[in-house]
């Protein structure tokens, strides 16, 4: 008996990862979440990422955050899918792993063009997102500066990186594929020039803010009737100090929330410092916002 039953153990053991892993729908738009932490070292989360899916096929990803690129293999999602990959800011914790995704999609069957959309250069001096990917295809060695990824002779696909606002009030909105649409505004997150971006597929609303202050008082109106705004909750509601100009406080993220009338608010980039206070932070974000509050775990999917 108890040879049968570790018998039955291994073999579950051995089934695909993604078929253990994945808990999206077959059909309509969902939203994943590839990774629900901070930067934090030892939380065994992979860092704040986002996918949405639309009828089994994964579209777009937010962030190429660390850990991401395992999640994705895990929730089964297929490089060949997507659509464009959106980044809110161009720090080290957004993009580390985007390296590896381009390395893995050699071996993707991705033939098509692949729009990269991240935060501009906020002074103006040429297109920060296009020298920042430069420099990183100089260190690893990618053939970004040809605008191609080479995945083999059969298997090559374009690059079409582009910076977006950083600064100002603009809001950016000219990207439209048969699927999705894609608007970008500027968001206050510190001295890192960051972006919100808002995503409209099949009917749906889905705001992603990342991390932001709320010093432009933007987010509300970019992200009117969103079915979902998804934020940074990286501070708790008594913090103080600097991390004040990089994040919102689970009350004012509350407002925001109530001001656009969003659907549901979903609290990513769960950092050490809130872990474990969910009870105070929910309670801080409902004497402004009535809606449901989520809170993200890796691999979390969501049917919108």
């Amino acid at each position: 008996m108890f040879r049968r039953c570790a018998l039955a153990i291994l073999a579950l053991a051995l089934v695909a990862p993604n078929a253990l892993a994945r808990r999206c729908g077959d059909e309509g738009v969902w939203l994943q979440i590839l990774g629900s932490g901070g930067p934090d070292l030892h939380d065994a989360h992979a860092v704040a990422s986002y996918l949405v899916w639309v009828d089994d096929h994964a579209r777009l990803l937010i962030d190429a955050s660390s850990g991401a690129a395992l999640r994705f293999g895990e929730a089964g999602a297929a490089f060949a899918d997507l659509d464009a990959i959106v980044f809110t800011t161009l720090s080290a914790r957004a993009t580390v792993d985007f390296p590896a995704f381009l390395d893995g999609s050699k071996s993707a069957g991705r033939t098509r063009p692949l729009p990269v959309f991240a935060p501009a250069d906020p002074a103006g001096s040429g297109d920060g997102a296009q020298t920042f990917f430069e420099r990183m295809a100089a260190l690893y060695g990618q053939s970004l500066r040809r605008s191609t990824v080479a995945a083999g002779s059969e298997n090559t696909y374009p690059l079409r990186i582009r910076g977006v606002p950083a600064a100002g009030n603009r809001r950016w909105a000219s990207f439209r594929s048969e699927r999705l649409a894609l608007a970008a505004m500027p968001v206050h997150h510190g001295d890192i020039p960051a972006v919100a971006w808002r995503v409209e597929v099949s009917g749906i609303s889905l705001v992603f803010a990342g991390g932001f202050s709320n010093q432009r008082d933007v987010v509300g109106a970019f992200a009117k009737d969103a079915d979902a705004l998804v934020v940074h909750h990286a501070i708790p509601e008594h913090a103080r100090g600097e991390v004040l100009q990089r994040y919102a406080t689970p009350a004012k993220m509350g407002r925001v929330a109530a001001e656009a009338n969003a659907r549901m608010l979903i609290l990513g980039h769960r950092t050490d410092r809130v872990r474990g206070r969910e009870t105070a932070s929910s309670a801080a974000i409902q004497t402004q916002f009535d809606g449901p509050v989520l809170f993200a775990n890796d691999l979390d999917c969501w049917s919108m």
